[in-house]
């Protein structure tokens, strides 16, 4: 047995109280280090501290599924590797595919065996081949698993360990309470060989809640974690973690039990020889969000969900009001933590992060600007049994193609300022495979497939993609180009460290910027980002630049003079002022 720290040991032990006060600890603890650090692995005897040094400047994620690129002919994971590889070295340095295991629905996440790679995409090697070249991102499907999998047909028979791994409702329950993104039914009737059963189902009746009171289910998943830490994976997003432990008459969100969870598995994390980073996926309000930070005892990052629907707002808006208002909110990551900065996913873009945020009748005309550029929105059910808009399903270019007064001749500008805006932000800009090439609305697979959600996740044919970003005129090849030219940049300037310093600067409205500086101190860049239509102009001594120092926009190349005129900013311009060029 590996042998352990007193410190280790006493968090461990400490943990484990927590979650489970009526098993052995000591029992269970051992469980657990032979789960995660089976016989040949090695662990740290102490843990990794928290630093500035997990990522860096050079640090960006695309995000995509498994399949997003087909020919008909090669695996899938070969062509991403080739895309990767020839299209994107020296743009991002991550990549996440999103689940690439077998599956029965929910395009991955209702996964049927988490220690395989689904055949239609290829195989470990081939997961190994891109783990080799860039960070790799997989997707930990932690909260449920497919009602066709092994595991649930191994319960409906009564099968030990499986007869004890799903979590069982009451319909005389009190589960008014419970907080969901869907509308479906919370509990499913089905029937095993000891009788009917009520299973509790958060996503849809596919999508099984597993039962982590049975500290089994946490020692299984542990197994598995090793298993893709061991196929090179190197950042664990941890899909839908909030709704991991259940109470009834409860929420059924954001339980101490759940927050305990994952800070034992920072402590296993931080505890590996391997450099693991854990994400937590939580689509719900800041507050809640950020305490997914813990006391720098959780997660290391976590995604920045307001920043969709707000930097979404302010170019349809041509306000950054409400942006500029959150924003200047915002607390610094804490050390040893990052923000995830995103505008698209393989989701829609989540309404609940603006709630608070955004009044009423701005999020309505952002709906009605949506649904008028060809997208649709998914509602959730209220405890009231009312419904509210929980998302907006639309290709982000589709999405930005409009403003609240219409379409423009401004589209490719005002996508690229979106995107801009990310790369500029304290934390680590990732960006949806989607937005990369800007893909239109795919309706037809909304149709054939029934959900709104299919509208963003259009799967491209290879031979036909490389032509249209061979075509300078195409709307691929300018999003492409643009932002691969601003990505590159972006990765030589220490001031757009994930945790460089950051302050939002007031600014006319129409206009977003942050100062960064530099860890070090000494490089500073003024982001500044036109979201309107309108020429705005700024005087140099309002952004507060240090006469000793030689500024330049090492966007357009120009040199701008605290003495000299007004910085002139067209509709949807984005300058970085800086003093290191």
């Amino acid at each position: 047995m590996i042998q352990t720290s007193r410190l280790f040991n006493a968090r461990l032990h400490e943990l484990l109280r927590a979650i489970y006060p009526r098993e052995d600890s000591r029992a269970l603890a051992d469980a657990i280090i032979t789960a995660f650090w089976p016989e040949g692995t090695q662990r740290r005897r102490r843990a990794r501290a928290p630093s500035n040094g997990l990522w860096s400047e050079r640090d960006a994620v695309l995000i995509t599924y498994g399949d997003t690129i087909r020919d008909g002919q090669h695996k899938p994971l070969d062509l991403l590797q080739d895309f990767l590889v020839n299209h994107l070295d020296g743009v991002v340095n991550c990549v996440h595919i999103l689940p690439f295991f077998p599956f029965s629905s929910d395009d991955g996440f209702a996964v049927t065996d988490y220690r395989a790679v689904n055949s239609q995409l290829g195989d470990w090697a081939d997961i190994e081949r891109i783990a080799a070249r860039f960070h790799l991102m997989s997707d930990l499907v932690l909260n449920h698993v497919s009602s066709q999998g092994a595991w649930f047909n191994a319960y409906r028979q009564g099968q030990a360990p499986y007869d004890r791994f799903f979590f069982e409702g009451d319909p005389a329950d009190d589960l008014s309470m419970v907080v969901r993104p869907r509308t479906t039914p919370l509990l499913q009737k089905i029937e095993t060989r000891t009788g009917d059963r009520h299973v509790w189902c958060t996503f849809s009746h596919d999508q099984v809640d597993l039962n982590f009171a049975n500290p089994e289910v946490l020692v299984e998943m542990l197994r598995i974690i090793r298993l893709h830490i061991d196929k090179g994976v190197r950042i664990l997003r941890l899909d839908a973690v909030a709704f991991l432990w259940k109470e009834p008459g409860t929420p059924c969100i954001h339980l101490p039990q759940t927050h305990a969870i994952v800070q034992l598995l920072r402590l296993l994390c931080d505890h590996a020889v391997e450099t693991v980073v854990l994400l937590t996926e939580t689509n719900v309000p800041r507050t809640e969000n950020l305490s997914y930070f813990g006391n720098r005892n959780e997660a290391h990052a976590v995604y920045n969900f307001p920043l969709p629907p707000l930097i979404l707002h302010a170019l349809q808006s041509g306000s950054a009001r409400y942006l500029h208002r959150w924003q200047s909110a915002m607390p610094p990551a804490q050390l040893g933590c990052a923000y995830l900065n995103f505008t698209a996913s393989h989701d829609g873009v989540g309404m609940r992060p603006a709630e608070g945020v955004l009044p009423a009748e701005e999020k309505d005309r952002m709906i009605q600007t949506v649904q008028a550029a060809g997208g649709r929105v998914s509602m959730r059910a209220l405890p009231d049994g009312h419904e509210e808009p929980y998302e907006l399903n639309c290709a982000l270019f589709d999405a930005l193609r409009r403003t609240f007064e219409g379409e423009d001749g401004h589209h490719i500008d005002r996508f690229l300022c979106s995107q801009t805006i990310v790369m500029s932000l304290e934390g680590i800009p990732a960006f949806y495979i989607h937005s990369l090439l800007a893909t239109r609305n795919d309706h037809e697979a909304v149709e054939r497939r029934g959900m709104n959600r299919a509208i963003n996740r259009h799967r491209w044919h290879y031979p036909e993609l490389l032509e249209l970003l061979r075509d300078p005129a195409s709307d691929q090849s300018k999003v492409m180009r643009g932002m691969s030219e601003r990505l590159r940049l972006r990765s030589r300037q220490p001031a757009f460290h994930p945790n460089a310093t950051q302050f939002t600067l007031t600014l006319d409205e129409r206009l977003f910027g942050v100062w960064r500086q530099s860890l070090d101190r000494n490089q500073s860049i003024f982001a500044i980002h036109n979201v309107s239509n309108q020429p705005v102009a700024v005087s140099p001594s309002t952004i507060n630049l240090i006469e000793d120092d030689t500024w330049t926009d090492i966007l357009s190349g120009d040199r701008i003079a605290l003495a000299g005129p007004e910085i002139v900013f067209a509709p949807y311009q984005c300058r970085w002022i800086t003093n290191r060029a």
